[in-house]
C-alpha cells in the first residue's frame, strides 16, 4: 500500500513541472499568436477599405442649401447641354449645384458669386484664406454695399427710375393693375417734383418737361419693344400646347383684379427682383467695375454707424 501511494506523490511534481515547462513555452506562443492576430485584420485590399471620404459635415448647412436653393430658382445656367436636351429640373439644379460646390467650392465661387449675398460667403469659410476667395468674397460685399447705399438714395427704390431700367418688369407687376386715378397722380406728383426742383426758372422748368416727355417716350418705345419680344417667345412656346385652353387661362387671369395686398406683394416682389437684377450685374446704365474694385464698399455698414454715433455723439455734448 506505501508503494501505490507514493507513485502517485512521486507523480505531482512531475506534472507540475510539465506545467512550468509548458508556461515557459506559452509566452512566446501566445505573443506570436497576438502579432498573427494583428496581421490577420490587416486589409488585404486597400482600395475597398479606404473609400472616398463623405462630405463634411458644414456642406450640409442650413447657409449652403438656401445659396442652392437661390442659385438653382435664378435661372442661372449650372450645366452645358446639347441642343435639344431637355432642361434641368428644379431638384436636378439642386443636385449639380451642390454636386459642384462640394467638389471645387473655389470654382463654384468664381462661376456663381454674382448671385450670392454676403450671407452666402460664410459657406466658403473653409477656403477663405486662398486669395481668389478673398477677391470674389470683396466683390459679393461691395455689389451688396453698393446696393444697399443706392436704395438708402432712392436711386432704386424710387418708382419712376426703377421704370425707366425695367418697364416691362415693371408693368408685369405694377403699371397693368394701375388705375386711371392713380396714373393721373403719379404724373401729378412727377411735375410737382420737377416744378420745386426748378424753382425760379421757367427755361429751366421747360427743360424739364421735354427732358420728361423725352424719357417717357424712350421708356414706351422700350417696353413695347421687351413686350413684343416675350410675346414672340411665347408664340414659339404655344405651338406645342392646346391654343384653346392658353387663351382661356389668359383670358381668365385679365379679368382677375388684384386686391389691395396682392398689389403691395406684387410691388415688394417687384423691389426685389430689382435688387437682385442689380445684383446679378444686369442693370446696363451701372458701370459695375466701379463698385467691383471700390474698397469703399467694404465696410458701408460699419461706416454708416460710425457716421451715426457721431451724430449721436455730437447731439449728447451739446
Amino acid at each position: 500500500m506505501w508503494g501505490e501511494i507514493e507513485e502517485p506523490v512521486k507523480a505531482q511534481p512531475i506534472l507540475i513541472e510539465e506545467v512550468k515547462d509548458e508556461d515557459k513555452f506559452d509566452l512566446p506562443v501566445k505573443a506570436e499568436t497576438s502579432y498573427q492576430r494583428f496581421v490577420i485584420y490587416e486589409p488585404k485590399d486597400p482600395q475597398q477599405q479606404l473609400p472616398e471620404p463623405p462630405c463634411v459635415s458644414w456642406a450640409e448647412t442650413a447657409c449652403v442649401n438656401n445659396m442652392v436653393e437661390a442659385i438653382a430658382q435664378s435661372g442661372s445656367p449650372v450645366k452645358s447641354q446639347q441642343i435639344g436636351e431637355p432642361e434641368l429640373t428644379l431638384e436636378e439644379r439642386r443636385a449639380e449645384l451642390l454636386r459642384q460646390y462640394r467638389s471645387r467650392p473655389l470654382v463654384f465661387l468664381e462661376r456663381y458669386h454674382a448671385s450670392l449675398k454676403p450671407s452666402d460667403l460664410s459657406a466658403f469659410a473653409h477656403v477663405c484664406s486662398d486669395p481668389r476667395a478673398q477677391h470674389y468674397s470683396q466683390v459679393v460685399q461691395r455689389r451688396a454695399g453698393a446696393c444697399a447705399d443706392r436704395t438708402r438714395r432712392a436711386n432704386i427704390s424710387a418708382e419712376e427710375q426703377m421704370r425707366s431700367r425695367e418697364p416691362l418688369l415693371y408693368e408685369q407687376y405694377i403699371g397693368q393693375y394701375l388705375t386711371d386715378e392713380e396714373i393721373l397722380e403719379r404724373s401729378q406728383e412727377a411735375m410737382q417734383g420737377n416744378a420745386e426742383e426748378t424753382t425760379g426758372s421757367s427755361t429751366a422748368g421747360l427743360a424739364h418737361l421735354l427732358l420728361n416727355s423725352y424719357q417717357e417716350h424712350l421708356i414706351q418705345n422700350r417696353l413695347q419693344e421687351e413686350q413684343e419680344r416675350e410675346e414672340g417667345a411665347e408664340e414659339e412656346e404655344e405651338e406645342e400646347e392646346d391654343e384653346e385652353n392658353e387663351d382661356g387661362e389668359s383670358a381668365q387671369r385679365k379679368k382677375e383684379e388684384p386686391t389691395a395686398e396682392e398689389k403691395a406683394l406684387l410691388r415688394e416682389e417687384f423691389v426685389s427682383q430689382m435688387y437682385q437684377h442689380f445684383l446679378d450685374g444686369k442693370d446696363r446704365d451701372f458701370n459695375y467695375s466701379e463698385v467691383d474694385e471700390n474698397p469703399d464698399y467694404d465696410n458701408l455698414d460699419i461706416v454708416s454707424r460710425d457716421a451715426e454715433d457721431k451724430y449721436f455723439d455730437e447731439d449728447d455734448e451739446e
